[in-house]
């Protein structure tokens, strides 16, 4: 039970064991520590909402069993399926986002010794104030179970004719369990020709496993066309959050300085896991269309890319890349 927080100060005629607002201030540059978890156990769900801060200045980690590097890395807004700073609904068994900027997540995250999340303030200016519970079983962890990790990574623009890494690096055995990914479009037309590649187990010039189309991964079909497209662009897109793949997110322009279209997709691979021995590396293209009209050329792109990697696998890890600096992860 907590016993102290941001809201301490209201409860202060009522005694012991009342409301508190369990939460906690965060400072410009301060890391603060969440939970502080000994094992054997594993962590079953996570909610957090912030406030006062952007969700890329808040860089969520989690370590596990005392080990010096992150196997979870990511700005919360980007772990939680929300990219661009902006609230949308997501509605599914591993990541639900609810009204009023409620983060959850229902990753199972076992552990043997020790379970430590901690979250950065990015923001050299603002201070945040962080509401948050973490809830957890301990609990015996078979000897084979594997450790939940995340990556975030970015690329701004991504350089023409250059495969978009989502994930790279991944040594030893585990299973690949989802992407999100907030694409921004750097131009004015479709944007998802691209395929998905999974390089597995010593794959060097061919994949194991090729996608048909960026929306197709995620679970679409043809541009996720909502119905007929007008002059505003209302009717291009239509959102959806499902169990298990979405777009749950389509910011249109404004006609003044919001100019390009950006979108927010996820794809988990909760009951098709893509499984690999000895390594892994996932790659998806960016590809739109030329104008021409008469034989008609693929468009290499050189758009806005984040995503956020969702995979399990042993211990140890290889330590991640360093993670780019607050300029730039800003969304602009």
């Amino acid at each position: 039970m907590a016993t102290e927080g941001t809201g301490a100060s209201c409860a202060r005629g009522l005694g012991r064991g009342w409301k508190v607002s369990p939460s906690i201030r965060i400072e410009p540059g301060e890391t603060r520590v969440l939970a502080d978890i000994e094992g054997p156990g594993s962590i079953q769900q996570i909610w957090l909402t912030t406030a006062n801060l952007r969700w890329r200045d808040l860089i969520l980690r989690i370590y596990w069993d005392d080990r010096e590097h992150p196997s979870v890395e990511a700005p919360v807004g980007d772990f939680f399926c929300s990219g661009w700073n902006r609230f949308a609904q997501v509605t599914s068994p591993a990541v639900c986002v609810n009204p009023g900027r409620a983060f959850n997540c229902y990753w199972q995250m076992p552990f043997r010794q020790r379970a430590r999340i901690t979250i950065e303030n990015r923001d050299p200016d603002e201070h945040g104030v962080i509401y948050y519970q973490v809830n957890y079983a301990l609990t015996d962890v078979p000897e084979d179970a594997a450790y939940f990790h995340a990556q975030f990574r970015r690329t701004n623009p991504l350089p023409f004719k250059q495969d978009y890494t989502i994930l790279d690096g991944v040594q030893g055995k585990g299973h690949y369990v989802g992407t999100y990914m907030a694409r921004g479009t750097n131009n004015s037309g479709w944007w998802g020709e691209g395929e998905i590649k999974f390089f597995m187990d010593g794959d060097t010039q061919f994949p194991t496993i090729c996608g048909t189309g960026t929306e197709d991964y995620f679970c679409g079909a043809y541009n996720f066309d909502g119905g007929v497209v007008d002059e505003t662009m209302e009717s291009a897109y239509r959102e959806f959050t499902t169990p298990y793949a979405g777009l749950p997110q389509v910011l249109r322009p404004d006609g003044v300085y919001q100019s390009q279209m950006r979108f927010g997709m996820y794809r988990w691979h909760i009951h098709d896991p893509i499984r690999f021995d000895t390594d892994l590396r996932v790659t998806m293209q960016a590809l739109g269309w030329r104008t021409e009209k008469k034989d008609r050329r693929y468009l290499p792109l050189q758009d806005d890319i984040a995503s956020v990697a969702f995979w399990y696998r042993v211990l140890p890890t290889a330590p991640f890349s360093q993670l780019p600096d607050r300029d730039y992860l800003e969304v602009i």
